[in-house]
């Protein structure tokens, strides 16, 4: 709801009339007091999940105005300046509500249309931000229930059943709060799965100088039991993630869960690759989140790492020593890359030219919130200009509901 009571609006015209040798020229300054107006919107969702603005009740009424004339035949203006002032203030009234419904269902409507419904994220997965059911206003809220879901390009129709918890959002100290359950970020992980992106092969100089000593070493009697072209073969390792990574979300903090295969083999050329080991590896990260602009973006940190043997215990103790190089690897190697993906980050739904600011982010238990002001990089007006309809000129009269009393 707006409501604007005993305002003031100020009008100038200029007036130059020709007609044979009758000529008329001068200005008429007009103003209007006591100028009450009351509009609402009513927002709802569309078939495509984005919101709209359906509809827009208007009550608007001028009480008085004052007229002023100036120029050639200013006394005849001002002998029927009361039936003048009188048609322009019923002019007046019949055009607030109009100019204010074209703007809500039109010009706002434009606006609406830039916020991101359904995205691609890169060239694997896409996002889903259509709304779940329609905003619910308050009288100190607006409440919006996106889906928030990722998705492989490959499977649009896709989704992963949602079974987190409910976000709850109590504070008020900022203009805007998201909450992020789990479920928005397993569907992430559970999508780049589903895309095979999670995964990495390592194979000859790729493997870093260290490790492939440590690694030759340790399968040494597996090697030199192979034939002799195949010994010195480049040295292959390969991280494949058996399960789709899991989001645990605290008030102390933020983990992903990752269990994954390491497999180490020799490769040589123009023949099939031997395989000297596999095991299993269980990683634990932490993950810290930050809102840049519009860019919900997420830093990963390995803190607990574990391999093991799925064959036997004693092989499982003989794998110990390559505990530390390989943390050291994917501390190295590996998550520098996961997070120059992470860090560019996901676009938050927001309107073109509106941006977060003063971000405060809190973990709760199964979700967290980030709260931030609005600040508008652009003008409204510049964004509505750039993607105004092609027939923004055409006349958009209100329902009769509507109209000015």
């Amino acid at each position: 709801m707006l409501q604007i009571t005993n305002a003031s609006l100020g009008l100038r015209f200029r007036r130059q009339l020709l007609y044979w040798f009758f000529y008329d020229g001068g200005y008429i300054n007009a103003s209007a007091e006591g100028v009450s107006i009351r509009t609402g919107l009513e927002l709802s969702r569309d078939p495509a999940g984005r919101m709209k603005v359906s509809n827009v009740s208007c009550q608007a009424s001028v009480s008085r105005m004052h007229v002023a004339f100036g120029g050639t035949f200013k006394k005849v203006y001002d002998f029927l300046s009361t039936f003048i002032t009188s048609g322009m203030r019923f002019l007046l009234n019949q055009q607030i509500c109009p100019v204010l419904y074209h703007a809500g269902t039109v010009l706002l409507n434009a606006l609406l249309d830039t916020v991101p419904v359904r995205s691609s994220v890169d060239e694997l997965v896409g996002i889903d931000y259509s709304l779940m059911k329609d905003p619910v206003a308050s009288t100190s809220n607006l409440d919006m229930d996106f889906r928030g879901a990722f998705f492989p390009l490959t499977e649009r129709n896709w989704s992963l059943p949602n079974r987190a918890v409910e976000p709850q959002l109590q504070e008020e100290e900022r203009m805007v709060y998201v909450a992020f359950s789990e479920f928005f970020f397993d569907s992430a992980m559970e999508s780049y799965f589903r895309a095979g992106a999670l995964q990495l092969s390592l194979v000859g100089d790729k493997v870093p100088h260290d490790l492939d000593i440590l690694l030759r070493a340790t399968y040494f009697g597996s090697i030199v039991l192979l034939s002799p072209a195949v010994i010195d073969s480049p040295l292959k390792l390969e991280l494949r993630v058996l399960a789709p990574p899991r989001c645990t979300i605290k008030p102390s903090g933020t983990t992903v869960s990752v269990t994954a295969s390491v497999t180490i083999a020799l490769v040589p050329p123009d023949k099939p690759e031997v395989q000297l080991s596999s095991m299993t590896m269980d990683a634990r990260l932490s993950a810290k989140m930050a809102l840049r602009g519009k860019a919900l973006r997420t830093q990963l940190d390995l803190r607990r790492f574990r391999i093991y043997s799925n064959h036997s215990a004693l092989e499982s103790l003989a794998l110990i020593p390559l505990q530390a190089p390989l943390k050291t690897m994917l501390q190295i190697g590996v998550m520098p890359m996961l997070n120059e993906r992470t860090w560019r980050g996901v676009q938050i739904p927001l309107p073109e030219g509106i941006n977060f600011v003063r971000e405060v982010v809190t973990n709760h238990a199964g979700f967290l919130t980030i709260g931030a002001d609005l600040h508008f990089a652009k003008g409204l007006r510049e964004v509505i200009e750039k993607n105004r309809p092609a027939d923004i000129g055409a006349s958009t009269a209100p329902p009769p509901s509507t109209a000015a009393v």
